[in-house]
């Protein structure tokens, strides 16, 4: 079950630097961004986020619609994506690696019910964000790292690779392949989460040729809308399918 509800918080707004380079202050990010903050309440404990209150400063205006900050919002799916992940036993001998993972809201929740998890993104404001709702949730430890998907320079696999809402290109899905075949351990499994819309990517007919694939569907309901999500696993075939078999 989650809760969410909406403050705002003001704070000055200066040239933004990434604070990824540096050892992280939440008073220089505080200095750096104005924000709003999104509580939440997941397995009766309370997370609260920092969100940023104006998109402005991080559209491309050159080509706005395609790099919209996605990052900037915690979408449905990755409500459900956490809940799922508060819910699994912790396990200290498992690895988890977020992919895409925004302001770090599935992360801290699953570093929070004690999951070995490192999270990663690319876009270096979603980095300051994600280090800052960690402290901000008193779990500033676990790695939070930046990733290229189409340049992973990661040296390890992991038990399980967690992601939501990072399907939503085609040209993203052949680097998700490679990046899942190269760093999930056999045995291991990839959990994918989001909602169901028009023009969505067919997933298993991109991933069905390197992994057995898993879908489950849910239905979250607020006050105000209704999302169909999806969850689909992946894990590697024993024997994978040639892609020229017909």
């Amino acid at each position: 079950m989650v809760r969410k509800e909406q403050h705002c918080q003001r704070y000055l707004l200066i040239k933004a630097t990434d604070l990824a380079d540096m050892v992280f202050s939440l008073e220089e990010f505080h200095k750096t961004y104005e924000t709003e903050t999104t509580d939440m309440v997941i397995n009766n404990r309370k997370f609260s986020f920092l969100l940023p209150k104006y998109l402005h400063r991080f559209l491309n205006p050159y080509d706005v619609f395609n790099d919209f900050p996605l990052w900037a919002k915690i979408w449905p799916a990755s409500w459900v994506l956490s809940s799922y992940l508060a819910d699994m036993p912790p396990d200290a001998s498992n690895r988890f690696l977020e992919i895409g993972g925004g302001v770090g809201q599935v992360s801290i929740v699953a570093a929070t019910f004690g999951h070995q998890i490192t999270l990663s993104e690319y876009d270096p404001h979603a980095i300051n964000f994600a280090r800052a709702n960690a402290h901000y949730n008193n779990c500033p430890d676990f790695p939070i790292i930046k990733l290229d998907w189409f340049r992973p320079q990661l040296k390890t696999q992991y038990n399980c690779i967690v992601a939501s809402e990072v399907t939503y290109k085609e040209k993203y899905l052949n680097a998700l392949l490679h990046l899942f075949k190269s760093h999930l351990r056999p045995g291991g499994e990839v959990i994918l989460v989001w909602e169901i819309r028009k023009g969505g990517q067919d997933l298993f007919k991109f991933f069905h040729f390197e992994f057995d694939i898993t879908v489950s569907k849910m239905t979250l309901r607020s006050e105000t809308a209704t999302h169909r999500i999806l969850m689909t696993k992946l894990r590697h075939k024993v024997e994978p399918v040639s892609r020229n078999k017909n």
